[in-house]
């Protein structure tokens, strides 16, 4: 992804706040991006880290010097990522983050940075350190939070950081600008739900596992519209043997939640968002009879998939539910 080409053209708020700042060597201590999901929060937050430490900034960093690259490659001693989007950041994550900045700086410009990506998935007890933290931070440290869901954030950690909210960029300039780099229309519509930024889609429309999770579902909504047997089939042997994690089966559920909102728009008689898959969606509108209730059932089962429940029998049981006659 092209952060810095993102930053400037497309967050102009961001770029003027953190440009103004580094100019004038006024940084505040600790910051909180604000964005909705789809919103590439984790890159533009490591790219302002970059742009604190860079050797040659402009007022952004280049992304080209020696620091960048060592931030890229997560070799830079004085800069620390915690990512929350996985799964919880917990009490001893933070604390070695903590016990790691409040020693000498390991690197020469004596400015250490940390992101935690996600913020709002601290556990209560990490929450309490990283509060403590921020409140008394060590000299020369800098914080960039980012968050989805600023609800679930303490407004005491809200309040210590400044917030910038980041604008999502139309989904129909994304898919064009995406076209226009050769990403096919059926994976930039799709990928389009998942990744505000047209570079950011055509990264992810290369990547095995996307294809992989594609093949899965048109094999599986193919075989909707032939019947109970072979939709049951296509689970069991084309979509159950390669979804082989929680968030390749998260990702499944995602795709087909997309599917039978837009089955549910053709119902309605509106226009549906995935029209590289139109005729298909026409198809299967005219063969499943309960599409609200399924797509409820989507969502309600992607629901289970945090609580250790096996994933073969969840899929097994949604392929179940999707192909009776009644809900």
């Amino acid at each position: 992804m092209k952060v810095k080409e993102y930053v400037e053209k497309k967050q102009p708020i961001l770029y003027r706040v953190f440009s103004n700042a580094l100019t004038a060597h006024k940084l505040t201590h600790s910051y909180l991006l604000l964005g909705e999901p789809g919103i590439p929060l984790k890159e533009v937050a490591i790219y302002l880290a970059k742009s604190i430490l860079c050797e040659h900034p402009s007022p952004l960093a280049d992304d080209t010097c020696l620091t960048c690259r060592r931030i890229s490659r997560g070799e830079y001693l004085d800069f620390r990522f915690l990512d929350g989007s996985s799964s919880d950041i917990k009490k001893e994550d933070v604390e070695e983050l903590v016990s790691a900045f409040s020693a000498t700086s390991m690197e020469r410009q004596g400015i250490k940075v940390y992101v935690v990506h996600r913020a709002e998935n601290c556990t209560p007890e990490a929450v309490n350190s990283l509060l403590k933290f921020l409140e008394e931070p060590t000299p020369n440290t800098y914080a960039i939070l980012t968050a989805e869901n600023e609800s679930k954030l303490l407004p005491t950690i809200i309040s210590r950081c400044q917030k910038i909210r980041l604008k999502l960029v139309n989904r129909f300039e994304v898919i064009e600008e995406a076209q226009a780099l050769g990403v096919s229309q059926d994976d930039a519509e799709i990928l389009s739900y998942f990744y505000n930024d047209a570079s950011l889609i055509q990264e992810k429309a290369d990547e095995e596992s996307y294809h992989v999770a594609k093949a899965a579902i048109d094999s599986f909504l193919g075989s909707l519209l032939e019947g109970k047997e072979e939709a049951r089939f296509s689970m069991e042997n084309d979509v159950i043997p390669v979804l082989t994690d929680k968030a390749s089966v998260r990702f499944f559920f995602d795709l087909l939640t997309l599917f039978f909102q837009d089955l549910a728009r053709k119902s309605a008689g509106d226009e549906v968002k995935l029209a590289a898959y139109d005729k298909i969606l026409d198809a299967l509108a005219g063969k499943l009879p309960h599409v609200g209730q399924s797509l409820l059932a989507i969502m309600t089962l992607r629901g289970e998939i945090e609580w250790n429940v096996n994933n073969a029998l969840l899929l097994t049981h949604l392929a179940t539910i999707l192909t009776e006659e009644k809900l």
